[in-house]
């Protein structure tokens, strides 16, 4: 029985396909949103600009807002709440590291870089690794 389910999320509309699968497929589980920022770039602009900021965690929240806004408007859609939570760094490896808590991850198959073909070889798909390396069930949504 699947009763935690973690799902990713960033700008894009496959993370919010995988939110509405997760919450239509699992009516009973407890879901909790994760969005992660400070995404190393080849000029780490994201990532850079955090880490000169006076506070990390309130310039991460601010970030990660948009995409909850996002998350919770799905979820009113179906009657349900969801639990949010921002991460920081790496997308991969934030949710491999929390992946472990959960029962389930719930993953868009691209992200809002799928068009970015260069980043995709230069560090790989996110829901590719997350697959790869969970330690849990991983889900991917088209």
């Amino acid at each position: 029985m699947v009763s935690r389910i973690l799902v990713p999320m960033d700008d894009s509309d496959h993370s919010v396909e995988a939110l509405a699968y997760a919450l239509d497929s699992f009516p009973e589980a407890d879901v909790t949103v994760l969005h992660v920022v400070g995404v190393p770039s080849s000029m780490f602009g994201e990532a850079t600009d955090l880490a000169l900021t006076d506070d990390i965690d309130e310039a991460a929240a601010e970030r990660a807002e948009p995409a909850f806004e996002r998350a919770r408007a799905a979820a009113a859609e179906r009657g349900r709440e969801i639990d949010t939570v921002v991460g920081i760094g790496h997308p991969a490896r934030n949710i491999i590291n929390r992946a472990g808590d959960y029962d389930t991850v719930v993953i868009g198959a691209h992200g809002a870089d799928r068009r970015r073909m260069t980043r995709r070889f230069l560090v790989g798909n996110v829901a590719e690794t997350v697959a790869r390396r969970s330690p849990v069930p991983v889900t991917i949504v088209r």
